[in-house]
């Protein structure tokens, strides 16, 4: 039996579409490969977590199931968050987001929070933590924050970058003391507006004070970060990612520990 940790990583959602050629009146739920590898790397095992929810659901499997089994939980990035999470109507067609997804992931996060399993979010990630814990969120950044940097290249993607300010006295800053670089990837654009009770900024972005790294300041695990750790490289010269994950993992490790002392 091996004991490597099993740390769940939520699905990205592909909902019935006509213009797809593959399984096109079939909802599909995945994990990019990036996202696997990532936990991988840190020597933990990654397991998807398929919702429960949905018109073929037939069993009695629930996100509490997985938070019992499994040992911390990473949200993956992907669709906009439905602007409905958090009491606001879309400003456009195209932010309407995934209310679906979003539904799920909340539930998600609160059965590993209550089970007392870390979880950890990146992107959307972070934004749907934020919203489930009662924030708010700018629908685009650009369009209510007119005068900040560009935060999402379509053609550039992950090649997009931009540096980090770390707030001092942080849990993120002492991760990241002595870094070589401050480049991070962004790919976004939604953020949050409102932080959510309960949770501090451990990061900014130093052009137009975005936040980009959030945790919670109460008992348990929950952090997130707004780029994307698992698309860092060291050719790229961007932030060393590696911190965050040990540290994530670690406490895990420690969730874990307890779990099996309990029982």
């Amino acid at each position: 039996m091996t004991d490597k940790l099993k740390i769940g990583i939520s699905a990205c959602f592909m909902h019935p579409d006509t213009a797809r050629t593959s399984f096109a009146f079939k909802t599909l739920q995945y994990i990019e490969q990036s996202m696997a590898h990532w936990v991988m790397s840190g020597g933990a095992l990654p397991v998807m977590v398929p919702s429960p929810m949905g018109g073929t659901a037939a069993n009695t499997v629930e996100v509490n199931d997985y938070a019992q089994w499994l040992d911390g939980l990473v949200l993956h990035g992907g669709a906009d968050v439905w602007p409905g999470s958090y009491g606001e109507e879309p400003l456009h067609d195209a932010w309407h987001g995934d209310r679906i997804r979003d539904a799920y992931e909340q539930a998600l996060v609160h059965a590993f929070v209550e089970a007392g399993k870390p979880v950890f979010g990146v992107c959307r990630g972070l934004q749907l933590i934020n919203v489930a814990f009662g924030g708010t969120l700018y629908q685009d950044i650009s369009t209510q924050l007119p005068d900040s940097r560009t935060h999402r290249d379509g053609l550039a993607y992950d090649k997009h970058f931009h540096t980090l300010k770390i707030v001092p006295k942080t849990r993120l800053s002492a991760l990241f003391t002595g870094a070589i670089s401050y480049k991070i990837n962004s790919i976004h654009h939604q953020g949050i507006k409102q932080l959510a009770e309960g949770f501090v900024a451990e990061a900014h972005c130093p052009d137009d004070g975005v936040i980009e790294a959030i945790r919670h300041t109460g008992p348990g695990y929950i952090a997130a970060v707004q780029w994307h750790p698992e698309f860092h490289s060291a050719e790229l010269g961007t932030l060393d990612d590696a911190p965050l994950l040990a540290d994530f993992l670690d406490a895990a490790r420690q969730s874990s520990a307890q779990t099996q002392s309990i029982t």
